[in-house]
Order: structure tokens, then sequence, then C-alpha cells
């Protein structure tokens, strides 16, 4: 099936309000990964940010804060970019608060989760540190559930 829209037209701004202008990642991959700062997988902010230092050449990380999921990040952009940064050395991206699913999900998790926008599978995102992954012309190519770790060879492979 043909993705209807391209990720790559999705507006959505930093944790610091600035746009962040997805098409400037093309020729990467993306990882997009739904983030809580209070969450039983919180320590995978570790595993993020070695992935990312480990790829950088060829791979975004985006971290996407949600307070969806048992109100585990309550914070302001402010708190959760410190709680980042002091905890976790995060030094990949990170974007404002958004919901990633429901009335208001934001137009990044519907593209994401619908098939009839990214032309390869519908999903639903189930929890905190649940990923997305994109190849380098901006097409999905597989999410995995929170349980998954972002250093687990089902990522990596896709990486080598």
């Amino acid at each position: 099936m043909q993705a209807s829209a391209s990720l790559y037209d999705i507006s959505i701004n930093s944790l610091t309000g600035e746009p962040i202008d997805l098409s400037s990642f093309k020729g990467k991959k993306i990882l997009i990964v739904n983030t809580a700062s209070e969450c039983g997988f919180t320590g995978q902010y570790e595993g993020l940010q070695e992935l990312y230092n480990t790829y950088k050449d060829k791979l975004v990380v985006i971290g996407v804060p949600c307070n969806q999921f048992g109100g585990q990040e309550p914070g302001t952009a402010t708190e959760i970019q410190s709680f980042c940064k002091q905890n976790y050395g995060v030094t990949f991206l990170m974007t404002e608060k958004v919901d990633v699913k429901g009335e208001n999900q934001h137009p990044l998790y519907k593209w994401l989760t619908s098939k009839e926008l990214n032309g390869v599978s519908s999903s639903s995102v189930k929890w905190n540190f649940q990923k997305y992954l994109i190849d380098e012309k901006g097409n999905l190519i597989d999410y995995y559930y929170s349980i998954t770790s972002p250093t687990s060879t089902k990522i990596t492979k896709h990486l080598k």
C-alpha cells in the first residue's frame, strides 16, 4: 500500500518550542519514542542515548513526551529537559509534550498509527516508550512495544 501522507510534511515543535523540520532528516533513519519521566521504562533513556551515540551518522532519535499513560510525564517542558539531561545525559531531539492517542492525537502519531496514512500498518500506542522506526525515505519500517530495549537487535539490525 502507498502512504497517503508524508511524514516529512508533519509539523511538531521541539521541547523548547522551536519548529522541527522532519524533512531535514531525509537520508537518515528516525526512531520516534513516546517518553515519560516517571515510568518503569524510563531507564530506556539510557539505551536511546546509547543508540543515538552509536548510530548518529545514520539515525535520528526523537523523544516525544506524553502524559497519557498513568500520568507519568507531569512535568513542564523545562522540567522534562532538565530531568533528561541530568539523569540520562540526553542529547537527542525531544519534542513538545503531545497526545499519542485519543481525540487530541498529534498528527505525527496519527501518521505513525494509521495504515491509511503510513501505507504499512495500523497500531495503537499501548504504553510509554513504544518505538517507531522510519527509513531514510520517510517510510515506516516497524514498531516495537515498550518491552523492546532500544538497543535490541530487533531495532539495530536495521541500522547496520
